[in-house]
């Protein structure tokens, strides 16, 4: 197999080749055909890439090369966000009367497609304890179709056992689907795991200068075209530019994964045994009770981390408010570095009571960018011993 950094500059290559070394930007809605055989082809060819941008448009297939070969699986496809990628596989994977089951630890808007969407449409759901793999055999029902997954988990930093998982599922016949947001294809494969599909908000590292909004999925062609026919109607479709500018940002994914590694690593060090910080959760500390599982199906532990302050939501938003570097934002997986205090950020998502069940009020997600290590960890310690400080005076 080719190297990380080959794959992400040249698995392109035959999509739509020309003289051109950048790839060009195929900014139209439709394209002619030649004859009536081909058009009527390219009107039922799933995944195409020159019939009607809404089908498909060499953009996105040079998107979906690429990212197949870096996940290892026989094809991809791209959507217009990360929630249309995991809201157009769901619709398309199960029916009014199946069973779907996911994680108490995930992301607010998987959590309200589970627990909000799901059910109006006459499909039933289980939320189990990511951290016991026999909790997922014990929700099985006659009617489960489908396993939806996400590792490392956000904000919790939850670790998913991919394998126990996705053969699990295989012996009951029903689907998987793994959000690999976190963790990225260079530091985690779920379909080496046996995961059926495997899906990203590109708009995070895969991109990694947070100008584009997009989604990902990666699998088996077969369940592809399954999901793809659904795109259709649901129209998420992605847009040609960002379809380039998510591949421009693909390019240099493994030159910038290593350093988020690295930022998250020693930002999680720094900050585990400060005395205003009750809990940081991140895998890739050997204090995190699911370290060695991490460390068994990951190469590198990510960006993100969670971090929980003793004097809860006051002291957490304060820790915020003095960070220099990490702007308060919704996202994660640019250059930059970003922190949020996501019970305030899920609430147009979730009810209280939910975002209650699924995050403490005083946890701050953390995602470092590529700035330098030293500079990132000197800011969160200063700004930790600041609100510690005030709360002593106080």
């Amino acid at each position: 197999m080719l190297g990380n950094s080959t794959i992400t500059v040249h698995a392109d290559r035959e999509i739509h080749p020309s003289r051109a070394v950048a790839p060009p930007i195929y900014q139209t809605a439709t394209f002619w055909a030649e004859d009536g055989e081909t058009f009527a082809q390219g009107a039922v060819e799933p995944r195409g890439k020159d019939f009607y941008t809404r089908f498909g448009n060499p953009n996105h297939a040079q998107v979906a090369a690429v990212v197949a070969e870096l996940e290892g699986t026989e094809a991809a496809m791209v959507t217009a966000s990360g929630m249309a990628a995991l809201t157009t596989a769901v619709l398309a994977l199960v029916s009014a009367g199946d069973h779907v089951i996911g994680q108490k630890s995930t992301y607010g808007g998987t959590a309200s497609v589970l627990q909000n969407l799901l059910p109006r449409l006459g499909v039933s759901t289980t939320l189990v304890d990511q951290t016991d793999p026999e909790a997922f055999e014990k929700a099985l029902t006659p009617t489960t179709r489908l396993i939806l997954v996400e590792t490392p988990s956000n904000p919790l930093l939850q670790i998913t056992d991919l394998r126990a998982v996705a053969d699990l599922a295989r012996a009951h016949d029903v689907l998987t689907v793994a959000d690999n947001t976190f963790a990225t294809p260079l530091n985690q494969r779920p379909a080496e795991f046996g995961i059926d599909l495997v899906m990203h908000s590109a708009t995070k590292y895969l991109n990694g200068h947070s100008d584009v909004s997009a989604g990902v999925l990666a699998g088996p062609a077969q369940t592809l075209n399954r999901v793809w026919d659904v795109g259709l109607l649901t129209g998420a479709t992605l847009g040609p530019i960002d379809a380039w500018l998510l591949l421009r940002g693909i390019r240099t994914l493994p030159l910038r994964v290593p350093r988020h590694n690295a930022n998250g690593q020693a930002l999680a060090e720094a900050l585990h045994d400060h005395p205003a910080v009750s809990r940081v959760h991140y895998p890739g500390l050997a204090a995190h009770p699911q370290h060695r599982l991490a460390a068994d199906q990951m190469s590198g532990f990510g960006g993100v981390l969670g971090i929980e302050f003793s004097g809860g939501f006051e002291m957490a938003d304060a820790f915020l408010g003095r960070l220099r570097y990490p702007r308060r934002s919704a996202s994660l997986g640019g250059v930059e570095s970003l922190a949020v205090h996501p019970a305030s950020m899920w609430r147009g998502m979730l009810s209280e009571d939910q975002i209650t069940d699924a995050v403490p009020r005083g946890l701050i997600r953390l995602a470092a960018g590529t700035e330098d290590t030293a500079d990132l960890v000197a800011d969160a310690l200063a700004a930790a011993d600041a609100v510690l400080a005030e709360a002593t005076d106080a």
